[in-house]
């Protein structure tokens, strides 16, 4: 790249962090360039050789490839772009503005135009929004030899080699896969075809979401997955580093949902006040508000608190039992439902395998608590008064309850917004706990009026 073209020169910031980052890795200097502002980032850049520039904006990591590009002038930019992996050049057009993407777009010829329109054309979290159309097809008329040549001459435009996709020499559909190991001690003169794999290629639609496209890849081991249309041509492939990443970049956003708030979107250091308070304050309101309701339930066994107060010690445990069950529910059915493990039409096999598991676990905790209430009666420690083999029958029994209502509510939670098409992350750990909260203390104090009526109520 002609640095002169570039409308900034780089300061000494630019110059220091050059000098201080020689002989680093690529994905160092990406961290590197992610703590910096657009402006600092796109000097440094201008300071390296153009080849690896291309290769740190390539990066998925690199968070503010599109704002370090506009920072730049329109020549630039482009010639960055052109060097760049279709797939990633998608992305980036996408996060600019409507103007710029434009201006920089035009500048493609009409091959890439094309592939790269139709990559932003396509849905995200779908296996044709995170593939890439640069791979490696071959007539399968061709030779051995004739497909080493091929990979030799194009190999630094595409984005693995490992896999090589025939193709039938009329109708282009995609007929086997070759490896570059079986490739390459393969006899020179020999067709293509006597070194690819038997079988029908394992592929997927466009529209595949990217976590069944993940399982496919994990299943049969592939370093590639080709994405095929309704006639079988090749539209494109997914590699394992697109999977990984965009991943990666689900599980974070599940994560911070599960943690009762909405997905940050941003590193969390370059998030701004503001947009903080707005991620978390919706959701710790609403989580208030059905706080509130425990409140209410409280309110309303008034009488029977005041006639034995000693109930009232109880509450903490019980509440947090039966919210800690439903939370241990909730995070196993999400993540089977994520992996594939469950289907929506499992959800009676989930609530006749958690009930009895309830009601077991209930019947441990309950246990627990009622050896502690005789425990410290016996010795001393507190007197929970004449009728405290009641108080215990009490608790012992409402843990059961509570815990085994927890743990159905917290099961069937995920299935009930998977089935209204909505995120089953959402049931996040404190939704969940808010709401067993507020059904424990109702079957708490009803356990309560059955035990105790007549003695203490």
């Amino acid at each position: 790249m002609n640095i002169n073209s570039f409308p900034m020169r780089a300061g000494n910031a630019a110059r220091a962090f050059i000098n201080n980052n020689r002989g680093v890795t690529i994905a160092e200097r990406v961290e590197s360039l992610n703590v910096l502002d657009a402006a600092e980032a796109a000097r440094i850049l201008a300071k390296m050789p153009e080849e690896r520039a291309v290769r740190i904006l390539d990066r998925p990591e690199l968070r503010n490839a599109s704002g370090i590009l506009e920072v730049m002038g329109n020549a630039d930019a482009a010639r960055l772009l052109h060097g760049m992996s279709n797939d990633r050049v998608a992305d980036v057009l996408l996060e600019m503005d409507v103007d710029t993407r434009a201006r920089l777009f035009a500048t493609f010829d009409e091959h890439a135009r094309q592939a790269i329109q139709g990559l932003m054309g396509y849905p995200p979290r779908t296996a044709g929004g995170i593939m890439t159309t640069e791979f490696v097809s071959v007539p399968a008329s061709w030779t051995v030899a004739q497909t080493l040549d091929h990979i030799r001459q194009v190999e630094r435009s595409r984005e693995t080699v490992y896999a090589i996709y025939v193709l039938d020499d009329e109708t282009h559909v995609l007929m086997h896969v070759v490896t570059l190991r079986r490739l390459i001690t393969g006899e020179p003169d020999a067709c293509i075809l006597t070194v690819a794999q038997k079988g029908t290629p394992v592929t997927a639609p466009p529209l595949m979401k990217q976590e069944d496209v993940a399982r496919l890849i994990r299943r049969h081991d592939l370093l590639a997955l080709p994405v095929v249309d309704d006639k079988g041509h090749m539209l494109g492939i997914v590699t394992v580093d697109d999977v990984i990443d965009t991943m990666i970049a689900d599980t974070t956003e599940d994560a911070q949902k599960f943690g009762g708030m909405e997905a940050l979107g941003q590193p969390y250091m370059k998030i701004s006040f503001g947009g903080m308070i707005r991620k978390r304050a919706g959701w710790l309101a609403a989580l208030f508000l059905g706080e509130m309701l425990t409140a209410s339930a409280m309110q309303h066994f008034e009488g029977e608190l005041e006639k034995a107060v000693v109930l009232t010690l109880f509450i903490p445990l019980i509440m947090s039992s039966g919210g800690n069950s439903g939370s241990q529910a909730t995070s196993l059915i999400i993540r089977a439902l994520a992996l594939g493990e469950l289907k929506l039409s499992d959800w009676w096999r989930v609530a006749f395998r958690e009930l009895p598991t309830g009601i077991v676990l209930g019947a441990i905790l309950g246990l627990v608590g009622f050896a502690r209430i005789v425990t410290w009666q016996g010795l001393g420690l507190f007197d929970y008064g004449p009728h405290w083999q009641l108080v215990g029958f009490t608790v012992f029994a409402a843990l059961i309850g509570i815990v085994t209502f927890g743990s159905l509510a917290g099961s069937m939670l995920p299935f009930i917004l998977q089935r209204l098409r909505l995120d089953p992350a959402s049931a996040s750990a404190p939704f969940v706990a808010t709401l067993v909260d507020v059904t424990g203390l109702v079957i708490y104090f009803s356990v309560a009026l059955m035990i105790l009526s007549g003695t203490m109520l």
